[in-house]
């Protein structure tokens, strides 16, 4: 089968095709930007595209299948010659059905947390030589790409992500899947330039489980009030599983789990990955995987990639990066790393970077969300709020926002830079958190501020 790919610039759609080609398609692509690890990735396999653009010559009529990026415009010439020719056009979702379709899909839901635990769940069955098909937000320690595909597999993993399927089809991705197992870890209000109301952004997850085929199961976090009303609001045939987050102990900064045979440590830490632990456990099982084999593998799980990944540590200093960016996962990752570290002084660093947080609007629902740092610093740079031409946000607006005097507030790349590299760090915890860079700030060097 010949597939072709317009992509922009998304780590995932090169991942899936490095998938196809592994899988013995014929692959070929346009984009308008390849970064590293892909650019590399793609040379190494000879599917790299000779030139960066829109070539709507590329588009012939012996293409089987064209596959289109979420961040393609509607108006791409390559798309055009696509529709014009009749080819069928299918989203990275949508695809990524098609190919599971003789498979068990196993769909993880939910506003935060997704990427942790299906990496959680890919480890465990890594662990026990289980294989799987599999697609994760994240690189993960021990698999070569993000995106797995086979014809032999009996199930397939899927991250499900609420944001829309493609410029052409406006359907939240995880709409797709259809799973026969599906799993929902909290519901945070998110992507409110696509869900301009809480109500709307719930009802995403409503019309996820009612897509949960006959007889599935809904695995939920009763922890989160909504997830709890809306998977016991549900009335299709499936079956119910709530987890809650297990009981464990934090000693001299090693989180200690509680199970059926002792305390266990693990190197993952905080009450939300403890959550996660939880709903990957009851997913383990129902794919096969019994209590204590579950246990064995989840102890040597390190995290996903960006997701309080520990950048360094020293003699009274460790750094921490984190993907958090919503004002839940902010509130909880900080949370997390005081309570691993409580005698440490908490420099906590959050860039605004996304739609969402960089909307005068939505601002307000960060109130709070830094209250466990001892120290509360956010960045954002005016340059990413034109690029997403939006409203300016002002200093007063952050700062009345988060409603915290001591709040510390940086707008140029430059100066949060020399801000952090003077910062003393002798018995601390740094959290930078931020799904961008900080204008630039190149996190290796961060390593010598601790190592």
């Amino acid at each position: 089968m010949r597939t072709h790919f317009i992509a922009i610039g998304g780590s995932a759609m090169h991942n899936l095709a490095l998938a196809l080609h592994n899988k013995g398609y014929k692959v070929t692509g346009s984009d308008d930007a390849i970064f590293e690890p892909s650019k590399s990735r793609l040379e190494k396999k000879g599917i790299l595209p000779a030139e960066l653009g829109w070539f709507p010559e590329k588009i012939t009529a012996d293409i089987d299948a064209i596959i289109l990026g979420m961040h393609a415009k509607a108006d791409n010439p390559e798309l055009l010659k696509a529709q014009e020719l009749g080819l069928k056009i299918y989203s990275y979702p949508e695809f990524l059905y098609e190919q599971s379709k003789n498979k068990t899909r196993v769909v993880i839901g939910g506003s935060h947390g997704k990427t942790t635990i299906t990496s959680m769940i890919l480890h465990v069955m890594h662990y026990h030589n289980i294989e799987v098909d599999y697609m994760v937000g994240a690189q993960l320690e021990g698999f070569d790409t993000m995106v797995h595909l086979t014809e032999e597999n009996d199930f397939m993993v899927l991250e499900g992500d609420e944001y829309l399927s493609s410029p052409i089809d406006r359907r939240p991705k995880f709409h797709l899947y259809q799973p026969n197992i599906a799993l929902i870890s909290g519901i945070a209000w998110d992507h409110i330039n696509v869900f301009p109301t809480y109500e709307n952004y719930v009802e995403q997850f409503e019309i996820f489980i009612a897509k949960i085929t006959n007889g599935g199961i809904l695995v939920y976090n009763e922890d989160d009030a909504e997830v709890k009303r809306v998977a016991e609001a549900a009335t299709n045939p499936i079956r119910k599983l709530a987890y809650t987050t297990p009981k464990y102990s934090v000693n001299d900064g090693v989180t200690l789990l509680e199970t059926p045979e002792g305390d266990m440590p693990i190197e993952v830490f905080g009450a939300h990955n403890l959550n996660n632990l939880a709903g990957a456990k009851w997913i383990c099982q129902n794919m096969g995987v019994d209590e204590a084999d579950f246990y064995e593998a989840i102890a040597s799980f390190k995290g996903a990639s960006k997701r309080l990944e520990k950048i360094a540590e020293g003699k009274g200093k460790v750094a921490y990066k984190d993907f958090a960016h919503s004002p839940s996962k902010v509130a909880a990752t900080t949370k997390a790393v005081k309570e691993q570290y409580p005698n440490r002084t908490l420099v906590a660093c959050l860039e605004l970077h996304t739609y969402s947080s960089l909307n005068a609007e939505f601002l307000k629902e960060y109130e709070g969300a830094l209250e466990y740092a001892d120290v509360a610093v956010v960045f954002y740079s005016p340059d990413a709020v034109k690029i997403k031409q939006l409203e300016e946000v002002t200093y007063d607006q952050i700062a009345t926002a988060f409603n915290r005097k001591d709040l510390i507030i940086y707008t140029n790349p430059a100066e949060f830079k020399e801000y952090l590299f003077n910062l003393n760090l002798d018995n601390s915890a740094l959290l930078l958190m931020s799904s961008g860079n900080y204008g630039g700030l190149n996190f290796d060097d961060v390593k010598g501020l601790i190592e």
